[in-house]
């Protein structure tokens, strides 16, 4: 039976949008509710401890509205808490994510890979891990790229001084002669044009959001989980920042003119709307 119950997504801020985007455009029929922690963002310096505890209490927020399987779409939240959700959460399905060093070592022709992302990513386990077992004989350029995240929650804006500082970032990436750049940070993809006018054409940017959306698939045939495919389908973001702030990116980023985002608070370690229920019927 075709199972209507929407699918978690959640996020520190915009970046897991483009997670989403993939999301929608493979799966059409599926319902999405979407959260943006924007209150607490960015998550990249904060300490493991914290980050797992957002992350849980957020998952939380998305089991109380019914929902059938959870993406952490946030490269940050995942180094931190997937494995930790995980084990919190045995009964429903959690799909995360890990920076795309297999593509890039598998398709690198100078041996010189480049990994951008956030600090709390750059200095994880789940990382370094990574690393060990996709990329032997790889010679692995990783930088954290702190303010890149914030260029993208505001909009992704392609101004003299954006491209100043993606310029700066670049450069040691540019010297080192990587030919792939692996996008370790889901708020990356939004700086895809400008991260491409630096690199130049011979560098391969790789987004690893449409293997999340992939993956997403797999899980929920393979659970018996999946909505009918031509099913009623509804996307509705929750954001515990500036409501209006984000129906700004999502019409800038997304091209939605009239997405239905409500405002949250964080109530000590409980994520409530502030009408403290989001309704899904």
């Amino acid at each position: 039976m075709p199972d209507p119950r929407p699918i978690g997504m959640l996020d520190s801020g915009i970046g897991g949008l483009s997670v989403l985007r993939e999301v929608r455009r493979l799966l059409p029929g599926e319902s999405i509710l979407y959260v943006a922690d924007e209150g607490h963002l960015p998550y990249g310096p904060r300490p493991r401890e914290e980050i797992r505890a957002f992350v849980c209490d957020t998952i939380r927020f998305l089991l109380e509205q019914r929902c059938k399987l959870i993406v952490i779409a946030c490269n940050t939240a995942n180094a931190a808490a997937l494995h930790y959700a995980r084990e919190h959460f045995p009964d429903v399905p959690i799909v995360g994510m890990e920076p795309a060093i297999k593509p890039a070592a598998e398709q690198t022709q100078t041996g010189v890979i480049g990994v951008i992302m956030t600090s709390a990513t750059y200095q994880s386990e789940l990382f370094a891990s990574v690393v060990d077992r996709f990329a032997q004989g790889i010679r692995v350029e990783a930088l954290a790229c702190p303010e890149l995240v914030m260029l993208a929650e505001q909009g992704a804006p392609d101004t003299p001084e954006a491209q100043a500082i993606i310029a700066q970032y670049m450069e040691p990436l540019k010297a080192a002669g990587i030919d792939q750049l692996v996008l370790g940070c889901t708020h990356f993809p939004f700086l895809t044009p400008q991260l491409q006018a630096q690199l130049g054409p011979a560098v391969t940017i790789i987004d690893p959001a449409p293997a999340v959306a992939r993956q997403v698939s797999r899980v929920l045939e393979q659970r018996h989980l999946s909505n009918a495919p031509d099913g009623s389908a509804s996307v509705r973001y929750v954001t515990s920042g500036d409501p209006d702030h984000l129906r700004r990116l999502l019409n800038q980023l997304l091209g939605e003119q009239h997405a239905d985002v409500g405002a949250a608070r964080w109530a000590g370690h409980r994520l409530v709307t502030v009408e403290d229920k989001f309704p899904l019927g």
